[in-house]
């Protein structure tokens, strides 16, 4: 298949999410008339549809494998519309998504913790946990996906942790009922979820969240109703340094809480994947660059209060003084930020933010304190510490991508974040008592990570540390004549953040690979 064929897979995000096109057919005549010719109509539906639940972003794959596998064809809306009747109907309940969120919000360098060890070794050599986890299947249908697996993909059996084992006995009969009973099609959780009624959001939300490699972040979004579960978007955002942007943007809410946006912003286009909470007066999730998903930041937003979003800055150090700003919504009342910590006077207070000169004790320990301002509170939302102990670097593993060079695909940089921490109870640094103080500013460089990445020069080609921020951007793609065997320039490098805690240098390290392009990058990797 060439890459022309396989060119819609790349563009599954911004189809299917982002319009809101109208439709003729009403859904089920459309599901029908697309489907019924492979799936035979019963009493409870179409074969092998009505057997599972997914993601937006799992339909949407499964769409696309029927036009380049069956040829289906979709007119103008007709996908987007499947999608959402789909979603709305066999889609998964906020619990069911909530341990895998991270592979619909495209969060870098996140390291998996499988809740299986036969299914992280027979299913996520391939593709991440999350994506099976994100379905939900009858033990049927789960035997079916197996066949499918080795159908289209025959080479599966004789790969690596393949040829040790029974390979088609584990994957015909144990994986099928692993999968049913971690991930089964019937759940109280569903079955209480798709009776509830989809939630109106409109109104005045405040925004707070972290800027990956910028920073804390505020600001508001009026979010308006244009049609059943359809939003137009106004966001101002304020930045460190004191940079404001204003967005404009639309999107759709799948299965009563699936937010999917996109926005312009900056001069970019901005993708949006956030769960709206179950009472709908709060959304939480992810935003990020439509073409570079590292450049992106977390999001926490809320439309009622009393309720605290953030703490900024989120840290004080014992024995100063600084000025640190509540945010929320229906902040009104005294003001505490825990033990310690007294309130020198209120700076200013408008309901949505309370500005306060605050003194930490010379002798307070550190530790994480509850804010709370009137009624609004928020558990260890203050971090109070003496100096600075370790510094962990965020993302701990994660990989670049090479790319350009004329080629079609861009490079994938690496964006990390220098994390403080002060030494816990026990007094020793990467211990689970450790308090974690928040972002500090660091000076940033690359080291080989072993003998084999020094004797090949990775430092020197592939790619270039950007010190201040944080920002690896990884070298051109294709064959390098300057390298050994003209190889190109992958390597595997030791990311160093220095913090300058008083004039005490502290560091942490995390482990970058740089490697090739990927060329098939579907919603759930």
């Amino acid at each position: 298949m060439s890459i022309t064929q396989l060119s819609p897979v790349f563009t599954l995000l911004a189809v299917f999410a982002f319009a809101a096109p109208a439709h003729a057919a009403e859904p089920d005549e459309l599901l029908n008339s697309k489907c019924s010719g492979c799936h035979a109509r019963t009493d409870d539906g179409l074969q092998r549809i009505k057997d599972s639940r997914r993601t937006p972003e799992g339909w949407d794959m499964t769409l696309v494998r029927m036009a380049q596998i069956h040829g289906v064809k979709y007119a103008e809306g007709e996908r987007a519309a499947l999608i959402k009747h789909l979603s709305d109907t066999r889609g998964l309940a906020p619990s069911e998504t909530a341990a895998w969120r991270y592979a619909l919000e495209r969060t870098p360098g996140v390291v998996e913790s499988p809740e299986d060890a036969t299914l992280a070794e027979m299913c996520a050599r391939c593709h991440t946990y999350a994506r099976h986890a994100l379905q939900r299947r009858t033990q049927e249908d789960w035997l079916k996906l197996s066949h499918f697996h080795l159908g289209q993909y025959p080479t599966t059996e004789y790969q690596a942790l393949g040829r040790d084992r029974n390979w088609w006995e584990i994957a015909s009969t144990e994986v099928p009922e692993l999968l049913a009973d971690h991930y089964p099609l019937d759940t109280e959780a569903w079955n209480e979820w798709s009776a509830r009624e989809h939630p109106d959001l409109s109104g005045t939300w405040r925004i707070a969240g972290h800027a990956e490699g910028e920073g804390p972040y505020h600001g508001t979004v009026e979010i308006s109703a244009e049609g059943e579960d359809r939003y137009a978007t106004v966001a101002t955002l304020n930045f460190p340094e004191g940079r404001t942007v204003v967005s404009e943007g639309n999107a759709i809410v799948y299965t009563g809480y699936e937010w999917r946006g996109t926005a312009d912003a900056d001069g970019k286009t901005i993708r949006q994947v956030f769960a709206v909470g179950e009472d709908g007066n709060t959304l939480s999730g992810r935003w990020f660059d439509a073409d570079n998903d590292i450049d992106g930041g977390t999001l926490t937003a809320v439309r009622e209060g009393p309720a605290i979003l953030a703490v900024i800055p989120e840290y004080i150090r014992a024995g100063e003084t600084a000025e640190i700003a509540v945010h929320g919504v229906g902040l009104d009342g005294e003001v505490s930020l825990g033990a310690g910590v007294d309130i020198v006077e209120t700076v200013s207070a408008d309901g949505n933010i309370v500005v306060v000169r605050a003194m930490a004790a010379g002798d307070a320990g550190a530790g994480r304190r509850d804010v709370s301002v009137g009624d609004a509170s928020a558990s260890a939302a203050l971090a109070v510490f003496q100096s600075v102990d370790s510094v962990r670097v965020e993302p701990a593993n994660t990989i670049a991508r090479v790319g350009g060079n004329d080629g079609p695909l861009a490079k994938v940089p690496a964006q990390f974040d220098a994390v403080a921490y002060a030494n816990g109870a026990d007094g020793d640094a990467g211990t689970d008592d450790d308090v974690r103080i928040g972002y500090f500013d660091a000076t940033w460089s690359v080291e080989p990570a072993t003998e084999i990445a020094a004797a090949l020069d990775d430092v020197e080609y592939a790619g270039e540390m950007n010190t201040a921020t944080g920002l690896f951007m990884p070298a051109a793609a294709g064959l390098n004549p300057e390298r050994p065997y003209s190889t190109n320039n992958a390597g595997d490098l030791v990311v160093k953040a220095t913090v300058d805690d008083n004039g005490s240098e502290v560091s942490g390290t995390a482990r970058l690979v740089v490697t090739v392009q990927r060329w098939i990058d579907p919603p759930i990797r």
